[in-house]
């Protein structure tokens, strides 16, 4: 009776198992259904974010094309530019020559007008020791100096002109030994008996030189001024730039002497002083021209 039994139960528990496993393969087969509808859709979302990917780079090289042709317009912009500026300084450089030549054919102009009228001061004021001709008193002309003539009042007294070019040459000696006095005064001399000869000019500029030799900078400052502005086609002008600008910045007036010194770099662009001037701006950390990067 018992074995009965029990083959009447394993049919049934043989199909519980195999309707567990039919159960377990349909869950596995779902699940793979589902990894693979997984698989497929990270596919799909990589193509398309493989495909942006793609777009983006394809964007970016057109805008490195297109930023590298601006650059390279803007360069030939920038060139051409500079180009003009170079031309347009030299044509003002041109012009500043030419006025410099024309004041420079002035002051030659001057001189000779100068140098008659000296001559013609010596001829009516001649040198003590001179050979005389009788005044209208009947005595000479030295003797009547001061001297009162019939009918009239007393002859004027006559300083002596003193002679152009010994008068300089001998300042410059004792400039150059260092008696600043005597040079000053020597210098003094040229200006004042001859204010339009090129040598007057020099003389100022000489005057400046002392000043800012002895430290004295604002009253170099002055004279180099005078030079700058009243003698601006001399030798001298470019070096009286040069040293204003020094004396500037050494009296604590920094930003006006750079500019006087780009200034002088722009007027007279080919001179040593200019490439001096160029030399300290560099120095000190100052870009030459502040228009340009």
């Amino acid at each position: 009776m018992t074995l009965i039994v029990f083959l009447a139960a394993v049919p049934q528990r043989a199909h519980a198992v195999s309707k567990e496993m039919i159960q377990l393969q349909t869950q596995v087969q779902q699940l793979l259904d589902m990894v693979q509808r997984l698989q497929s859709t990270m596919d799909t979302r990589f193509a398309v974010l493989q495909n942006l990917a793609q777009q983006t780079a394809d964007q970016a090289t057109q805008m490195s094309g297109s930023v590298n042709t601006l650059q390279q317009k803007l360069n030939t912009a920038l060139d051409n530019l500079n180009g003009k500026l170079d031309t347009g300084q030299g044509q003002v450089q041109s012009l500043n020559d030419s006025v410099d030549e024309l004041k420079t054919r002035i002051d030659k102009l001057q001189k000779s007008v100068s140098d008659l009228q000296s001559q013609l001061q010596n001829i009516q004021n001649p040198p003590q020791g001179a050979p005389q001709q009788p005044g209208a008193s009947g005595m000479p002309q030295s003797q009547n100096m001061g001297m009162p003539v019939p009918g009239g009042a007393p002859a004027p007294q006559m300083n002596q002109t003193p002679p152009l070019e010994q008068t300089y040459q001998t300042a410059l000696s004792d400039f150059n030994g260092g008696n600043y006095p005597l040079a000053t005064s020597e210098f003094e001399d040229v200006i004042k008996y001859y204010p339009m000869d090129t040598y007057a000019g020099s003389s100022q500029f000489y005057l400046g030189e002392i000043a800012y030799r002895q430290k004295n900078y604002e009253d170099a400052i002055k004279d180099y001024n005078v030079v700058l502005e009243q003698f601006s086609g001399n030798p001298k002008a470019a070096t009286a730039q040069l040293h204003k600008g020094d004396a500037l910045i050494k009296s604590g007036k920094k930003q006006a002497g750079i500019e006087e010194l780009r200034s002088l770099i722009h007027r007279h662009p080919q001179t040593p002083e200019a490439q001096q001037a160029r030399e300290k701006l560099n120095g000190m950390g100052v870009r030459i021209n502040p228009g340009r990067g």
